[in-house]
């Protein structure tokens, strides 16, 4: 049976420790998706959703973007799977009544946990300039306030139009449609944040900013390196996809700071000997320090040169250029300083070495490890130069696997959701519908941030997502978002940034993936694409969760019609009637998308072309894949200092917040902790259970406090440390970003370790 949301904020002062875990999933997975899904949504309900997750003919998740096999289990999802669709699918309301009864100050004091727990949205809700509570609007007049801000702008650069990785291809088409017909390209999105890093140095060496394997290459790999990443928690189907690869004779080499359950043991809960002893995964851990990776992969590469008959000579003269500038640059790595910079040993960097010389066919994935540090690109390049030097881009079981953290970031990207379009793009838009896309290039997170702190820009609008507590510099950002003059929010729940709103703010509620969406053209499906390159259909089959909801594309459509008038050139009622005419120009402008409604209503949808991996054949400035030879950076600390990364919980997807435990790291009841080294600890005087202030040290001098963490002494790497956002998000400064890409650095914060008062 259902449960009702909370009524308090529970209390977190007093978080339970316990040993960290070695092994993920099992039964105890299984308990807890069921104990969690009928919390939100009862047994029937919960019976009749999951069947369809993921499933050829049902819904994708709206959890993480790793692919589904060819041959579907029952049970296509995973546990924080099962907890992204239980609170969609929840039976908990919140009503034009929760509004009356709750000021926004009043919600502004509630944990983020507490807000999303009240459960879906129902009614579109206004905040009129000086009011203290939203009150229900129409949906006419939501669209007429959106209109009158944007008629007042000086300029359409003056509004900001934000993606979230959940938004489907159509609405994502529609959205950068919609933006660029009013002439503006400020569509920042969520891979500004998390993979932007891996796109720079991907487009730059191989000529497309995209993974280059499939779910089949995994399976056929000798040897899968997989850094800076925590499947257990982040992207747990991708267990299952190790555990085929370790069946098939597959090595694994983990490189992270800490460990983590899901790589050390799987008990995959599809299997008999998943329910008992489970699968060992991990062959070697390199418990690497924050941002070591490119001294890590710099020396490899140097010990690979300096191996007998170890390179792939004849694809390097084929098909890179730029080796001897590389090789000169590998050749000049120092051993003394990679162990500096990697807290490893030689012992450790010679067992990889020769797991790499003996595999003929290696896969490097990689997550957020290693996108948010200053020299995350050059890092990334430096991956790909280690499976350059091998051959391994181009052919089975080999190649870069970046993992994508939301189920349509790609595709959105795909879809043109992107401040810096390519010419060829909006060249298609403007042969496709007739009006000329701005050429200058937009705000990326980081810039829309300082733009709306700036007074330069006045409009924000989002599309899905918890923008504030996504971001960095939580202070910074929050003030930012209070200058703007009017704030949207396109949600299906209640969250941190409807609370820290503009002189006026709206929230629109929508339709989720697990909805029926029925327009006057009839039932309507929408697409989405995979973190390799699959795109496939998404088909909801439950009721509305309100008789007032509208679509993700509706909104839009109805958005432009009123905004743009009837000047615009576009069809915008064709689009929100038939989502197949929209897929029509998308097969006209975005390559790979050709006969795109045949295609995708085959079972499983399609493969979008990859030249890399399909031809060998490298779309670069060169014409062939880039080595690159960047200088090793790494992090150095002050003495007495830490370097913290921020990171999700178990108990977490991004900024949702499901519960307060983090069942692998043996935390319970509380997210304020911060994982301590023993030797850290120690030296510093803290015992665990300390309370700390977490104060982080940057070039500006700003003080940016997080107070009340308890220390956990934890098994992490030397001089590392680490906690959960968004609540160590304003410990990361606003202009703290990786080189290039402009991601925020929040995975090397030097931070140091204060008694706190509250201790």
């Amino acid at each position: 049976m259902a449960t009702k949301p909370p009524k308090a904020d529970p209390v977190q002062d007093a978080p339970q420790v316990a040993g960290p875990k070695h092994e993920a999933a099992g039964l105890t997975a299984i308990g807890h998706t069921l104990r969690i899904a009928q919390q939100q949504m009862g047994v029937k309900r919960t019976a009749l959703t999951l069947l369809r997750v993921n499933q050829k003919d049902g819904f994708d998740c709206p959890g993480c973007a790793w692919p589904e096999p060819e041959h579907r289990h029952t049970a296509e999802f995973c546990e924080n799977g099962a907890k992204a669709v239980a609170e969609e699918a929840t039976l908990r309301r919140v009503t034009p009544e929760f509004f009356a009864e709750h000021s926004v100050a009043g919600l502004a004091t509630r944990s983020g946990y507490w807000l999303g727990q009240q459960g879906r949205l129902t009614h579109p809700m206004y905040l009129p300039e000086g009011g203290e509570h939203y009150e229900p609007v129409t949906w006419d007049r939501a669209f007429d306030i959106i209109a009158e801000e944007t008629a007042a702008l000086a300029s359409p650069d003056e509004a900001v139009f934000y993606t979230s990785g959940r938004t489907s291809n159509e609405a994502a088409f529609l959205y950068q449609l919609f933006a660029r017909e009013l002439g503006t390209n400020n569509l920042p999105d969520c891979s500004n944040m998390c993979h932007e890093s891996s796109g720079s140095a991907l487009s730059e060496t191989i000529g497309i900013g995209k993974g280059s394997v499939l779910l089949d290459d995994l399976h056929q790999a000798d040897l899968i390196i997989v850094a800076g990443q925590n499947p257990g928690t982040n992207h747990p189907r991708m267990l299952s996809a190790l555990e085929k690869a370790k069946a098939g004779g597959a090595k694994i080499i983990s490189v992270n700071p800490l460990p983590e359950a899901g790589l050390e043991r799987f008990k995959n809960p599809q299997t008999a000997k998943g329910l008992t002893t489970g699968a060992p995964l991990t062959d070697l851990f390199l418990q690497i320090r924050l941002g070591g990776d490119q001294a890590l992969f710099r020396l490899l590469n140097k010990l690979i040169l300096e191996s007998d008959n170890a390179t792939d000579e004849r694809f390097i003269a084929e098909h890179t250029h730029g080796f001897e500038e590389f090789a000169a640059a590998a050749e000049a790595a120092d051993w003394d300083e990679t162990l500096t910079a990697t807290g490893l040993t030689r012992a450790e960097i010679e067992k990889a070495l020769s797991m790499a010389l003996a595999s003929k066919r290696t896969i490097v994935c990689w997550a957020m490890g290693l996108t948010q540090h200053k020299h995350s690109v050059p890092t990334i390049r430096e991956v790909v130069n280690f499976l350059l030097l091998r051959g391994n881009i181009g052919r089975p079981g080999a190649g870069v696997c970046p993992v994508r953290g939301h189920s349509n970031v790609q595709g959105d990207r795909t879809m043109g959701i992107f401040e810096r379009p390519a010419p060829a793009f909006l060249d298609a838009l403007e042969k496709e519908f007739g009006f000329a896309p701005p050429r200058e290039h937009g705000f990326d997170v980081v810039r829309a941030i300082r733009a709306l702190r700036d007074g330069e820009a006045k409009l924000f609008f989002a599309m899905g997502g918890n923008f504030v507590a996504a971001t960095p510099d939580t202070e910074v950002t929050e003030a930012a978002m209070r200058r703007a003059r009017l704030t949207v929010h396109v949600s299906t729940k209640l969250n941190r940034s409807h609370v820290v709103t503009g002189a006026r703010a709206l929230i629109l509620p929508t339709l989720g993936r697990t909805e029926r969406d029925v327009q006057s053209g009839g039932e309507q499906f929408v697409t989405v694409e995979d973190s390799m390159g699959m795109v496939h259909a998404s088909r909801g089959r439950l009721a509305p969760a309100g008789t007032r909801l509208l679509s993700e594309p509706a909104i839009v459509c109805r958005l432009a019609r009123r905004v743009l008038g009837e000047d615009s050139r576009v069809p915008w009622e064709e689009f929100e009637k038939d989502y197949g005419t929209i897929r029509d120009r998308i097969a006209r402008v975005v390559p790979g998308f050709e006969d795109f409604n045949a295609r995708v209503a085959r079972p499983g949808g399609f493969t979008l072309p990859h030249a890399p991996r399909d031809e060998r054949r490298f779309p670069t400035a060169t014409g062939k894949a880039n080595f690159t030879a960047a200088p090793v950076e790494y992090p150095k600390l002050p003495e007495g200092r830490l370097l913290l990364q921020t990171l999700r919980s178990h108990d977490q997807y991004n900024t949702t917040i499901y519960g307060l435990d983090d069942r692998y790291r043996g935390i319970r009841n509380g997210r304020r902790v911060v994982l301590v080294n023993p030797e850290d600890a120690r030296e510093a005087g803290l015992a665990d259970g300390t309370y700390v202030d977490l104060v982080s040290e940057w070039q500006d001098g700003v003080e940016r406090r997080a107070p009340g963490f308890r220390v956990v002494v934890y098994p992490t790497a030397r001089g590392c440390a680490a906690a959960y956002y968004p609540e160590t998000n304003v410990l990361v400064p606003l202009d703290a970003t990786a080189d290039t890409s402009n991601t925020p650095a929040s995975k090397s914060v030097v931070v140091r370790l204060e008694q706190s008062s509250t201790d």
